[in-house]
């Protein structure tokens, strides 16, 4: 009688075991280990609301330069795209999501400084960007001075504006919406003369179908934004395999590829590619 009780307990335990490998078999995930690919799936960070660069199409689909670049290093680390699960990372948590292990890296118009350089690793710049302003193709406004006395956009908490009257027109009217999105509408119906931000963000807007034609970037260079691939400090293994594949990306013509398809319509002048590990300030 003891005998078969033993057995059936151990059989018990024997079955749940099973039952745990097998669970655990089915999600394997490569973002929570320190290995640089190879498993069954990637979680990249992206931004979800940043046409021309990071977007979240109604259909569920990606699309954008950053989307472009996180698919390319992706299959260079090991991932076809239907191993990618895109993560949304707005720009006030990035760095909890890399230290979290949330995602395995983030490409999400994050540029690179000291200060995020403290609680992150950087791959890259994959892109060099500038502030700058977008204004409609027939205005009148073909340098920053000419805003004194003029209304700009920008969202609400950026100090992209302040910084354009700070620097060059102390007189223009700063007007603050709560995104990007309601400052290219205001723009296109006249409630404002320009929108500020990078460069890279304003093309992408201005490259979406329905505003083909209508805006054009004016081409200040305010500022210089380096955007690098954030890794999880430490994960000096990962950054030498995206460096690698951004590299190739370059070489091979994918990367001025993407820059077309993404920025073209909007015709944006964009910098050449940068160099691996030169940060232009």
């Amino acid at each position: 009688m003891k005998l078969r009780k033993v057995s059936a307990a151990s059989a018990a335990v024997l079955a749940l075991a099973l039952a745990a490998t097998a669970c655990g078999s089915d999600d394997k995930d490569d973002t929570s280990s320190g290995s640089s690919g190879g498993g069954d799936k990637i979680k990249i960070g992206i931004k979800y609301d940043q046409p021309g660069l990071g977007l979240k199409e109604p259909d569920g689909s990606f699309s954008g330069f950053d989307v472009d670049v996180a698919t390319y290093v992706a299959k260079e680390l090991g991932y076809e795209p239907n191993q990618i699960t895109f993560v949304e990372t707005k720009s006030a948590d990035r760095e909890n999501a890399l230290a979290r292990g949330d995602v395995k890296f983030i490409a999400a118009t994050y540029s690179i400084n000291d200060e995020r350089a403290k609680k992150v690793d950087f791959a890259g710049p994959y892109l060099l960007a500038h502030q700058d302003l977008l204004v409609k193709k027939d205005s009148d406004i073909a340098k920053g001075a000419d805003l004194n006395g003029k209304n700009l956009c920008s969202v609400t908490g950026s100090t992209s504006a302040q910084n354009v009257r700070d620097k060059i027109a102390p007189k223009a009217n700063l007007k603050q919406l709560g995104g990007y999105s309601e400052c290219i509408s205001a723009l296109q119906s006249g409630a404002v003369d320009a929108v500020t931000t990078d460069d890279s963000i304003l093309a992408g807007f201005a490259a979406q179908d329905k505003y083909k034609g209508q805006f054009k970037l004016v081409g200040e260079k305010l500022s210089n934004e380096n955007y690098g691939v954030g890794v999880k400090k430490g994960d000096k293994a990962t950054v030498d395999k995206i460096n690698a594949a951004l590299e190739k990306m370059v070489s091979d013509g994918a990367w001025d590829k993407a820059v077309t398809e993404n920025f073209g319509p909007a015709e944006y002048k964009n910098e050449k590619a940068p160099k691996i590990g030169v940060i232009v300030k």
